[in-house]
């Protein structure tokens, strides 16, 4: 009856779940919010400075950012982000928007109409037209023109009295749309040709008009009608808008990085839950069902906080998935420990479970603090990342850890798994019998033949020699500084063919925009990366696109940094990496003791400066994204010295004293051993998702997932050689001095342990 009843609960939970999952889960896929990277658009983030020297202060940039929001309604565009940044910034996200260029223009034009005579003098502003009364419509010659509606018949009579008694030729009314006083003149723009003239009109006032109704003549298009009214009525903005950065995404390179990304997410998945299910058996099951339940809410939650998914945080997402995996198999490792030691099953479940909660814990928070600096201090799309990374973070506590013990202790409980191991992947000539009294400490493990402790100086040797090396790659190359950090302007288009650096050169040349920085790429060399060391202006960007559009057949990707912008980024990753250092540190001082903070932290900084140095080696470029892979590797290198000084701690409560540095070392070389099996498939499941993003991922975040893949070796690696040996080097002078001894169960409190001793 107990079996029946556990299986029947087990069943109707997973059918329950699956099928709430199967009937909303296309809506929620339909209602995330995709970001510009995914679907082309426009950013640009504005650096708002005053008109007549007046302070900038917040209702400033509220009205500002309220006449944005009315301009951008013009060009219909769909949930429109319109943020304040700092004392002084607006950012504007416009995606899935087709005519970019005229919204660059429309957006950062202050639209301050004038009327003026020939000789500048103010006659009327945009004060004196009717609210929304501009329209583009037809003159009686079927020529565009824009029509106006006045506020005061009197005052516009006035006016055209006065300039209809001026001399002949002089008696014009010059219509000006963002006169600048002393740079700009009707006597100078005149003697330009009709193109390049900077004033809307000049229409000729032979008689006074008593009317609200005015009509603007120009050499017009239809499009150029539209837009002037759009902007008039929209309203004048309060500041000037200087652009700092910007990039542009065209809709084909969006659809081929959604595609490609989620293509390589879903390989990277199935890779993971092949090998959970073939490696840990039953609690691998559970494992891929709360793993899908995962992603499932992972999604519900971004929706329902409105957030928007970009590149990095699909990335984010199907990185989390990896490293919700490691609650899984810190779990399936400690059962199969106590099933080895024999327990029955249903012991080994209970001791499993609540021998592996601390690990678990204090991996999440570390990684918890890095993914919450990166946040702070990320922009744009990296905030995306960070907000998927911090989401993982808790879903998988609810998922992982409160889910997955509840569905493989319905299994366990049931009591059908009973004296069957081979569930949990443990063979019955692996298993000890209970009168032995075995702990953990006395099994085999698959590492056995390895001694980490009194090999460490050969690594050390390693490590410094790597340093040093790195130190003069890194003084010789320097970083091969993208346009996020070193300022200027990168072209990117997807061609519809293959392309060569010499003909793409060759191209730029013939245009105007010659660049010795072209690297060719995609799988069918089909994608061209051009940077320029300087920041193109708003005109400079509009021509390249059109006429890249025309030579390719698909529209560029143009993005443009000012030193201003790329320095602060500098800076901002710069406080993350202390930041999150300092946070880390502090925890594991807390939860552990100082010495295994300070082993961590050498630790993290070592891989960090490997990652920098194979960068500067590989010339890989270093931008946003590369920041956002560091500090997840930040996080996971913390979280794998967790988990080890974590069995270090445990295994240190098993024993009353430490009589000499042997029986330290052989302490923390059974710790290393028994914790590098949960190493190497952690970090085995991320490969898959790493090795399917490089593979068949999109090309923006080729950088991004190379970073990831050096920096979990990097990790793992300093975990057992570095930091564990580090801490094993300063306990040993601590031995020396105290005459050879420890005395463990004094200082069980200084460990903060909550392991249960065997």
């Amino acid at each position: 009856m107990k079996l029946k009843s556990r299986i029947l609960t087990f069943l109707l939970v997973i059918v329950v779940l699956f099928a709430a999952m199967g009937g909303t889960v296309k809506g929620i896929l339909d209602d995330v919010k995709l970001g510009l990277d995914l679907q082309g658009g426009f950013e640009v983030l504005y650096e708002v400075e005053p008109l007549d020297g007046q302070e900038i202060t917040p209702s400033i940039l509220t009205d500002t950012t309220s006449a944005l929001n009315n301009r951008v309604d013009q060009f219909g565009v769909s949930e429109p982000s319109i943020q304040v940044e700092g004392e002084n910034r607006i950012r504007v996200q416009l995606a899935g928007l087709d005519d970019q260029s005229s919204a660059r223009e429309l957006l950062s034009s202050t639209a301050e109409l004038t009327f003026r005579d020939v000789n500048d003098n103010v006659l009327m502003d945009g004060t004196d037209l009717v609210e929304g009364g501009a329209a583009g419509t037809f003159n009686d010659s079927n020529q565009p023109i824009v029509t106006l509606k006045l506020k005061d018949a009197s005052k516009f009579a006035s006016v055209t009295k006065q300039v209809s008694e001026m001399p002949e030729g002089q008696n014009l009314l010059v219509v000006w749309l963002d006169f600048e006083e002393g740079v700009d003149s009707y006597a100078q723009e005149v003697l330009k040709p009709k193109e390049d003239q900077k004033f809307v009109s000049a229409a000729r006032v032979g008689q006074v008009l008593n009317t609200t109704d005015v009509m603007i003549e120009g050499n017009f298009t239809v499009q150029e009608t539209k837009d002037l009214a759009s902007v008039l009525n929209a309203g004048a903005l309060p500041v000037k808008l200087t652009e700092v950065f910007s990039t542009s995404v065209g809709a084909q390179f969006g659809e081929h990085a959604l595609k490609s990304t989620v293509y390589a997410g879903i390989i990277g998945s199935v890779l993971i839950f092949l090998f959970l299910m073939f490696y840990y058996r039953l609690p691998g099951l559970i494992a891929n069902i709360t793993l899908v339940i995962y992603i499932y809410l992972n999604l519900l939650i971004f929706v329902l906080i409105n957030g928007v998914l970009t590149l990095p945080g699909i990335a984010g997402l199907v990185l989390g998935i990896a490293m919700a995996v490691d609650a899984n198999i810190l779990t399936a490792e400690r059962i199969r420990e106590e099933l080895r030691i024999g327990k029955t099953i249903k012991q080994a479940f209970a001791e499993g479970t609540k021998s592996s909660w601390s690990a678990i814990l204090d991996a999440n928070v570390t990684s918890f603090i890095a993914a919450v600096v990166l946040f702070y201090f990320g922009t744009s799309s990296v905030k995306g990342f960070a907000t998927i990374l911090v989401i993982s973070i808790l879903i998988s506590f609810l998922t992982a850890v409160w889910g997955s013990r509840i569905l493989l202790g319905l299994l366990v409980n049931s009591g059908y798994f009973d004296n069957k191991p081979g569930f949990f992947g443990v063979r019955k000539s692996k298993i000890h019998s209970i009168e032995e009294n075995v702990s953990s400490l006395d099994l085999s493990t698959n590492f056995d033949r390895f001694d980490f402790v009194h090999t460490r100086k050969r690594y050390f040797t390693l490590s410094i020699i790597l340093i040093l090396a790195g130190a003069i790659v890194l003084g010789l190359f320097k970083l091969n500084l993208g346009i996020d950090f070193a300022s200027g302007t990168r072209v990117d288009v997807l061609a519809q063919e293959s392309l060569t650096e010499e003909k793409v050169s060759s191209y730029m040349e013939s245009i105007g925009y010659p660049s010795d920085d072209i690297i060719i790429s995609g799988e069918t060399q089909n994608i061209a990366a051009i940077q320029y060391t300087e920041e193109f202006t708003q005109q400079q960007i509009l021509e390249i696109k059109e006429k890249m559009h025309e030579e390719f057949g698909a529209e560029p990707n143009v993005s443009a940094v000012s030193s201003i912008v790329g320095q602060e980024l500098v800076k901002n990753a710069i406080y993350a990496l202390i930041i999150a250092a300092i946070g880390i540190i502090i925890y594991v001082a807390i939860r552990f003791e100082w010495r295994m903070g300070i082993a961590s932290i050498i630790g993290v900084l070592h891989d960090i400066f490997l990652m920098v140095a194979i960068f500067s080696f590989t010339r890989f470029e270093v931008d946003l994204t590369f920041i956002a892979a560091l500090l997840t590797v930040v996080g996971y290198s913390i979280n794998d010295k967790i988990v080890t000084f974590d069995r270090i701690r445990e295994n240190l409560d098993r024993v009353k004293k430490i009589e000499n540095s042997d029986e330290l070392a052989e302490i923390v070389n059974k710790s290393l051993r028994q914790t590098l099996g949960r190493s190497v498939n952690i970090v085995l499941n991320i490969a898959f998702v790493v090795v399917a993003l490089l593979l068949f991922g999109a090309e923006a975040i080729r950088n991004f997932s190379w970073a990831l893949f050096l920096g979990l070796l990097a990790g793992t690696y300093s975990s057992i050689y570095i930091s564990a040996q580090i801490w094993y080097s300063i306990m040993k002078k601590g031995l020396n001095k105290t005459g050879g001894k420890i005395d463990v169960e004094r200082k069980k409190k200084q460990w903060g342990s909550d392991e249960p001793v065997v």
